[in-house]
């Protein structure tokens, strides 16, 4: 079955809305499929075909960048694997350190050659360059997947000119920036249509009290975002680690003392911010000066999704503006309350 064809098929029982954005970008797909499934022949008088350029998706939130992505991925028959960026960026930090324990002195060799051996089609959702240190690595790991013929196709947020921007010494990651452009298509998904708004549209967003309907609720949207998949997202900042218990395709979940019980500071959640689109947080309790240190974490926190419009879903012990009614704190929180209250109405964060 061709992409179009799947897509096709997926528009008439109802699982999708037919759109026009996404019908443009469905030739694109269908070129990365049909190269894959080409027979890589070896042999000593036979040539490796060449390598099938990928393809860099890129658009606004809920377009259903992730959906053909993922539509793609299941029909595409060589060796492949999926992977959200970030995720994919705690692994190669994983197998570098596995390689210097061993004495390789470049560390970056044996992780390149190890997907390349083992995948011809890498996904990726949600790409996305904030670390200085990822900034550095993925130009040469890139650069060995490309060579050996690897093809690559991801989504993102933003265009490829605007990965890492006003990053530290940005100068050193644009020839990254080149080579992919050299190496993929680069499509913008021009959809009107917020289809993950869509899907949260008249659906409440705050719960309280923390009670039994509550987790239900959440537990609800949870699986409607995520589909029951999950794993865990370790986001590494400045030598930290921010762990996102349960994460899939941008929606993340953690319980409040998972992000604010612990000593994060703004850097850490602007991160977070980056890195996820919905986060569903829960148990929220209520802030006074007894719990001081995680109510300012909780103002941060809120601030930095604020800015980065990231959608909030949230189970609290009271409304917004009686969460925090006594102690040093409650003038500053007026605003957080203010913000918690815009971020609950339909169509924000568009």
């Amino acid at each position: 079955m061709t992409v179009q064809e799947a897509y096709e098929a997926a528009v008439k029982d109802g699982t999708l809305t037919s759109d026009p954005a996404q019908i443009a970008v469905l030739a694109e797909l269908e070129r990365v499929r049909s190269g894959l499934a080409e027979p890589v022949k070896k042999g000593l008088f036979r040539k490796a075909p060449p390598p099938v350029p990928g393809l860099y998706m890129w658009g606004g939130v809920g377009r259903g960048k992730s959906m053909l992505m993922d539509l793609l991925y299941e029909h595409v028959t060589a060796p492949k694997q999926r992977r959200h960026f970030h995720a994919f960026m705690q692994w190669v930090h994983s197998e570098m350190t596995e390689a210097r324990k061993r004495g390789v002195d470049d560390a970056i060799a044996p992780v390149a050659a190890k997907l390349a051996g083992e995948v011809r089609f890498l996904a990726f959702d949600e790409m996305q360059i904030s670390d200085i240190t990822d900034a550095m690595l993925v130009g040469r790991l890139f650069e060995a997947l490309f060579d050996a013929g690897v093809t690559v196709v991801t989504t993102s947020n933003r265009p490829p000119d605007d990965l890492y921007k006003d990053g530290l010494n940005r100068q050193l990651f644009l020839p990254f920036i080149d080579l992919l452009k050299h190496h993929m298509v680069v499509h913008e998904l021009t959809s009107d249509t917020d289809y993950r708004q869509d899907r949260l549209a008249g659906t409440p967003t705050y719960f309280t009290p923390i009670d039994g309907e509550a987790a239900t609720a959440i537990a609800q949207i949870w699986h409607d975002l995520s589909g029951g998949q999950c794993e865990p997202l370790v986001l590494h900042v400045k030598g930290r680690q921010v762990e996102l218990p349960q994460f899939h395709n941008g929606v993340a979940r953690a319980k409040f003392f998972d992000l604010c019980g612990k000593p994060l500071g703004a850097a850490d959640y602007l991160a977070l911010a980056d890195a996820v689109r919905v986060l569903i947080l829960e148990d929220i309790p209520a802030l006074s000066r007894n719990n001081f240190n995680e109510a300012k974490r909780f103002v941060t926190l809120i601030d930095a999704l604020y800015e980065a419009k990231v959608q909030l879903i949230c189970s609290a012990a009271a409304k917004p503006e009686m969460l925090y009614v006594e102690g040093e704190g409650t003038f500053e929180f007026e605003r957080t309350a203010s913000r918690l209250r815009e971020m609950q109405s339909d169509g924000w964060g568009k």
